[in-house]
Protein backbone atom coordinates (compact mmCIF):
# COMPACT_ATOMS: atom_id res chain seq x y z
CA UNK A 1 0.00 0.00 0.00
CA UNK A 2 1.07 3.35 -0.65
CA UNK A 3 1.89 6.27 1.89
CA UNK A 4 -0.07 9.37 2.53
CA UNK A 5 -0.06 12.01 4.30
CA UNK A 6 -2.83 12.36 7.28
CA UNK A 7 -3.15 15.36 9.26
CA UNK A 8 -1.39 15.34 12.36
CA UNK A 9 -3.11 15.88 15.27
CA UNK A 10 -2.79 18.22 18.21
CA UNK A 11 -1.70 14.78 20.26
CA UNK A 12 0.60 13.31 18.00
CA UNK A 13 1.00 10.00 16.48
CA UNK A 14 -1.88 7.47 16.76
CA UNK A 15 -3.09 4.24 16.25
CA UNK A 16 -4.70 4.91 13.19
CA UNK A 17 -2.51 3.08 10.73
CA UNK A 18 -1.49 0.22 12.63
CA UNK A 19 -5.41 -0.36 13.06
CA UNK A 20 -5.73 0.14 8.90
CA UNK A 21 -3.47 -2.67 8.77
CA UNK A 22 -5.59 -4.78 11.27
CA UNK A 23 -8.65 -3.79 9.67
CA UNK A 24 -6.87 -5.80 6.70
CA UNK A 25 -6.04 -9.19 8.74
CA UNK A 26 -2.57 -8.59 9.27
CA UNK A 27 -1.65 -9.16 13.41
CA UNK A 28 1.84 -7.99 13.59
CA UNK A 29 2.71 -4.56 12.80
CA UNK A 30 6.25 -3.73 12.77
CA UNK A 31 7.20 0.33 12.55
CA UNK A 32 10.55 1.28 10.99
CA UNK A 33 12.68 4.18 11.00
CA UNK A 34 16.10 5.44 10.51
CA UNK A 35 18.48 8.00 11.99
CA UNK A 36 21.54 9.16 10.11
CA UNK A 37 20.61 10.23 6.12
CA UNK A 38 21.78 13.67 6.53
CA UNK A 39 24.59 13.37 8.25
CA UNK A 40 28.73 13.52 6.94
CA UNK A 41 29.87 11.30 9.16
CA UNK A 42 28.91 8.32 11.26
CA UNK A 43 26.67 5.27 10.09
CA UNK A 44 22.71 5.37 9.29
CA UNK A 45 20.98 3.56 11.89
CA UNK A 46 17.78 1.48 11.00
CA UNK A 47 15.49 0.67 14.07
CA UNK A 48 12.15 -1.94 13.95
CA UNK A 49 9.64 -1.93 16.99
CA UNK A 50 6.63 -4.27 17.20
CA UNK A 51 4.68 -2.53 19.52
CA UNK A 52 1.67 -4.22 22.17
CA UNK A 53 -1.47 -3.48 21.13
CA UNK A 54 -2.86 0.08 22.35
CA UNK A 55 0.33 1.19 23.61
CA UNK A 56 0.19 4.20 25.20
CA UNK A 57 3.57 6.40 26.55
CA UNK A 58 3.34 10.06 27.53
CA UNK A 59 5.77 12.38 24.90
CA UNK A 60 5.83 10.00 22.62
CA UNK A 61 6.77 11.51 19.49
CA UNK A 62 9.10 11.97 16.54
CA UNK A 63 12.50 11.91 17.75
CA UNK A 64 12.78 15.56 16.15
CA UNK A 65 10.29 16.90 18.70
CA UNK A 66 11.76 15.69 22.00
CA UNK A 67 14.66 17.13 23.65
CA UNK A 68 17.58 14.62 24.42
CA UNK A 69 17.07 13.68 27.97
CA UNK A 70 13.57 12.27 27.19
CA UNK A 71 15.00 10.74 24.35
CA UNK A 72 17.00 8.72 26.68
CA UNK A 73 13.84 8.35 28.84
CA UNK A 74 11.18 6.95 26.40
CA UNK A 75 14.36 5.04 24.84
CA UNK A 76 14.47 2.73 28.10
CA UNK A 77 10.38 2.35 28.49
CA UNK A 78 10.07 1.33 24.70
CA UNK A 79 12.98 -1.22 24.77
CA UNK A 80 11.17 -2.69 27.85
CA UNK A 81 7.68 -3.05 27.06
CA UNK A 82 8.13 -3.41 23.36
CA UNK A 83 6.60 -7.17 21.89
CA UNK A 84 10.07 -7.02 20.37
CA UNK A 85 12.52 -4.27 19.09
CA UNK A 86 15.96 -4.23 17.09
CA UNK A 87 18.44 -1.83 15.41
CA UNK A 88 20.57 -2.40 12.45
CA UNK A 89 23.66 -0.53 11.42
CA UNK A 90 24.94 0.39 7.59
CA UNK A 91 28.69 2.02 8.12
CA UNK A 92 30.05 5.02 6.30
CA UNK A 93 32.11 2.62 3.99
CA UNK A 94 28.58 1.17 3.14
CA UNK A 95 26.85 3.93 2.73
CA UNK A 96 29.93 4.89 -0.09
CA UNK A 97 29.45 2.67 -1.41
CA UNK A 98 25.96 1.52 -2.05
CA UNK A 99 24.58 5.46 -1.67
CA UNK A 100 22.76 6.44 1.80
CA UNK A 101 19.09 5.44 0.57
CA UNK A 102 20.08 1.50 0.02
CA UNK A 103 22.42 1.56 3.07
CA UNK A 104 19.25 2.78 4.89
CA UNK A 105 17.41 -0.55 3.47
CA UNK A 106 20.56 -2.06 3.95
CA UNK A 107 20.47 -1.12 8.32
CA UNK A 108 16.76 -1.95 8.28
CA UNK A 109 16.80 -5.26 6.90
CA UNK A 110 19.10 -5.76 9.46
CA UNK A 111 17.10 -4.86 12.23
CA UNK A 112 14.17 -7.21 10.76
CA UNK A 113 16.79 -9.87 10.64
CA UNK A 114 17.15 -9.23 14.58
CA UNK A 115 13.80 -9.16 15.88
CA UNK A 116 12.48 -11.76 17.91
CA UNK A 117 9.16 -11.86 16.58
CA UNK A 118 8.11 -11.86 12.97
CA UNK A 119 5.85 -9.11 11.71
CA UNK A 120 3.45 -9.58 9.12
CA UNK A 121 3.42 -5.85 8.40
CA UNK A 122 5.74 -3.06 8.04
CA UNK A 123 4.87 0.78 8.42
CA UNK A 124 7.94 2.62 6.93
CA UNK A 125 8.45 6.27 7.39
CA UNK A 126 8.43 8.14 3.76
CA UNK A 127 10.04 4.99 1.98
CA UNK A 128 9.59 0.98 0.37
CA UNK A 129 11.90 -1.47 1.82
CA UNK A 130 11.84 -4.10 -1.19
CA UNK A 131 13.13 -7.58 -1.10
CA UNK A 132 11.26 -8.21 2.19
CA UNK A 133 8.35 -10.98 2.29
CA UNK A 134 6.55 -8.61 5.09
CA UNK A 135 3.70 -6.89 3.27
CA UNK A 136 4.55 -2.71 4.00
CA UNK A 137 2.99 0.71 3.72
CA UNK A 138 4.89 3.87 3.17
CA UNK A 139 3.61 6.93 5.40
CA UNK A 140 4.62 10.57 5.05
CA UNK A 141 5.75 11.46 7.98
CA UNK A 142 5.35 8.54 9.58
CA UNK A 143 7.24 9.40 12.58
CA UNK A 144 4.82 12.31 13.17
CA UNK A 145 1.98 10.22 12.59
CA UNK A 146 2.20 6.19 13.54
CA UNK A 147 3.35 5.55 17.30
CA UNK A 148 4.92 2.60 15.89
CA UNK A 149 7.10 4.60 13.62
CA UNK A 150 7.77 7.44 16.00
CA UNK A 151 8.80 4.76 18.60
CA UNK A 152 11.55 3.60 15.97
CA UNK A 153 12.87 7.66 15.61
CA UNK A 154 13.27 7.15 19.31
CA UNK A 155 15.29 3.94 18.87
CA UNK A 156 16.96 4.89 15.65
CA UNK A 157 18.09 8.23 17.23
CA UNK A 158 19.18 6.99 20.65
CA UNK A 159 20.94 4.70 18.92
CA UNK A 160 22.96 6.56 16.36
CA UNK A 161 23.87 9.27 19.15
CA UNK A 162 25.46 6.93 21.38
CA UNK A 163 27.67 5.47 18.39
CA UNK A 164 28.19 9.28 17.95
CA UNK A 165 29.65 9.52 21.40
CA UNK A 166 31.62 6.36 20.19
CA UNK A 167 33.54 8.26 17.63
CA UNK A 168 33.81 11.54 19.48
CA UNK A 169 36.37 8.88 22.02
CA UNK A 170 37.75 7.47 18.79
CA UNK A 171 38.36 10.90 16.97
CA UNK A 172 37.95 14.04 19.37
CA UNK A 173 39.40 16.76 17.40
CA UNK A 174 36.14 16.72 15.34
CA UNK A 175 33.99 17.03 18.29
CA UNK A 176 31.05 14.18 17.27
CA UNK A 177 29.27 14.54 20.74
CA UNK A 178 28.35 17.91 20.22
CA UNK A 179 27.02 17.95 16.37
CA UNK A 180 26.50 14.09 15.66
CA UNK A 181 28.42 14.20 11.98
CA UNK A 182 25.40 17.04 10.97
CA UNK A 183 26.79 19.81 8.78
CA UNK A 184 26.39 22.23 11.08
CA UNK A 185 29.07 25.46 10.48
CA UNK A 186 31.47 24.54 13.88
CA UNK A 187 31.61 20.94 12.01
CA UNK A 188 32.55 22.46 8.79
CA UNK A 189 35.39 24.73 9.75
CA UNK A 190 36.93 21.34 11.92
CA UNK A 191 36.82 19.70 8.84
CA UNK A 192 38.19 22.10 6.96
CA UNK A 193 40.74 22.78 9.39
CA UNK A 194 42.25 18.97 10.15
CA UNK A 195 40.78 17.04 6.83
CA UNK A 196 38.58 14.58 6.81
CA UNK A 197 38.48 11.14 9.65
CA UNK A 198 38.14 7.78 8.68
CA UNK A 199 34.68 8.47 10.04
CA UNK A 200 33.60 10.50 7.28
CA UNK A 201 31.44 10.02 4.16
CA UNK A 202 33.89 9.96 0.84
CA UNK A 203 30.81 10.13 -1.32
CA UNK A 204 29.06 13.10 0.92
CA UNK A 205 29.96 16.98 -0.23
CA UNK A 206 31.41 18.69 0.94
CA UNK A 207 34.01 15.87 1.80
CA UNK A 208 34.14 14.20 -1.33
CA UNK A 209 35.42 17.75 -2.61
CA UNK A 210 38.03 18.30 0.20
CA UNK A 211 39.27 14.41 -0.60
CA UNK A 212 39.95 15.77 -4.19
CA UNK A 213 41.87 18.84 -3.29
CA UNK A 214 44.41 17.39 -0.68
CA UNK A 215 45.02 14.69 -3.43
CA UNK A 216 45.70 17.62 -5.70
CA UNK A 217 48.03 18.94 -3.30
CA UNK A 218 50.06 15.81 -2.86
Amino acid sequence: MEGELIARTADGPTWVFEEDARVCGYRCVAGLDEAGRGPLAGPVVGAAVILPRRFELDGLDDSKQVSPENRETLFEAITQRARAWAVGIATEQEIDRINILEATRLAWRRALDQLSVVPDFLLIDATSLPGVAMAQRAVVKGDQLSLSIAAASILAKVSRDRLMQDYHRRYPDYQFHLHKGYPTPAHLRLVRKFGPSPAHRRSFQPIKTLLQAHQEDV
